[in-house]
């Protein structure tokens, strides 16, 4: 297939294009660089630098790359900026979405897969989280992507455009090659704050509430690796060529670790002391968030591979020796 990867030179997404290459589909990828690294954009790979808030430049870039589907990442991500700037976020993510779907159908393009989040659930009242759960996003980002959701369910419904929304929970990891990896500026993501502490980039790990009903008083997350989710991106790409109904997929191993864990998981990986403390709650935490996953093992015939450990191991290969 040929297919169009916006926010491919971010986190998930540069993952996503170089397992798209590895399975044989042709690549374009659609970045403005604001977040993303150049450097983790494969070499040969055709590369368009533009804005999705730009119009006419986006639909000229389309339309010099027919495509057979379309997976957007392209947005920002950080939960506190949204809160501080929600202006930004609406702007970026939804208005920016909004652009990248009328394009897509001015050029006849009709298949999206789109990188969405389980913060939709809000603080779920079920554990683990199936898709059925009702929608409570509680922060400016999550409501972002409920938006573009809704958007591509009208595009569905009067132009026939056929996505998959999917819902990730925690994207974690690295290629196993250290060639690319996480990197944010800043960081907010939990294994990538521990494996810096463990480098002396950060004095000590904080931990928010050791009082939470868990095993161990801190919060319970599921952690899925990015070739993981990759993966999941190209059965979502096959599930739509198929002729296959839109439909919204929780992404998750359905397995929680708590921050304790992570933390020594990570001691036990890198061999090194990694002092933390607790700090009080954050507001909005819930205690445990981990995903149901029977859809996208029915659906997607998709089976997470990756433990901890392997997100560790990846993770810290990339950190000792960042690329960009």
């Amino acid at each position: 297939m040929n297919v169009l990867v916006t926010g491919g030179a971010g986190y998930i997404g540069s993952h996503v294009v170089r397992m798209l290459l590895k399975k044989g589909h042709s690549v374009v990828v659609i970045d403005n660089l604001s977040r993303g690294h150049l450097e983790s954009v494969p070499e040969g790979v055709e590369f368009e630098k533009v804005s999705l808030l730009d119009y006419e430049g986006l639909r000229s870039a389309i339309s010099r790359h027919p495509a057979d589907a379309v997976i957007h990442f392209a947005a920002f991500a950080y939960v506190g900026e949204s809160v501080e700037d929600p202006g930004l976020y609406y702007l970026n993510n939804v208005s920016g979405s909004v652009n990248l779907i009328r394009a897509l159908n001015e050029n006849n393009i009709k298949k999206v897969v789109f990188s969405s989040t389980c913060s939709l659930y809000g603080n779920p009242e079920n554990v683990p989280i199936s898709e059925k759960e009702s929608l409570k996003p509680i922060n400016p980002y999550a409501k972002t992507k409920y938006f573009i959701e809704q958007v591509l369910s009208d595009f569905d419904a009067s132009f026939g455009m056929k996505y998959t929304a999917l819902r990730y929970f925690n994207a974690a990891g690295a290629d196993f090659d250290g060639l690319i990896g996480e990197s944010h500026e800043p960081e907010p993501h939990l294994i990538p704050i521990v494996l810096q502490a463990a480098l002396g980039k950060r004095e000590k790990v904080m931990i928010f509430g050791d009082d939470y009903p868990t095993k161990d008083g801190t919060c319970i997350r599921d952690y899925i690796h990015v070739y993981d989710l990759a993966d999941a991106h190209i059965r979502a790409l096959e599930y739509l060529n198929s002729g296959n109904v839109s439909t919204v997929i929780n992404l998750g191993t359905g397995t929680g670790y708590s921050v304790k864990e992570i933390i020594e998981s990570a001691r036990r990986v890198t061999g090194k002391e990694i002092k933390a403390s607790v700090s009080q709650r954050r507001a909005g935490d819930p205690a445990v968030l981990i995903a149901d996953n029977k859809k996208a093992r029915e659906v997607l015939g998709w089976i997470p591979k990756y433990g901890l450990d392997d997100i560790i191991k990846s993770a810290w290969k990339w950190h000792q020796e960042p690329k960009y």
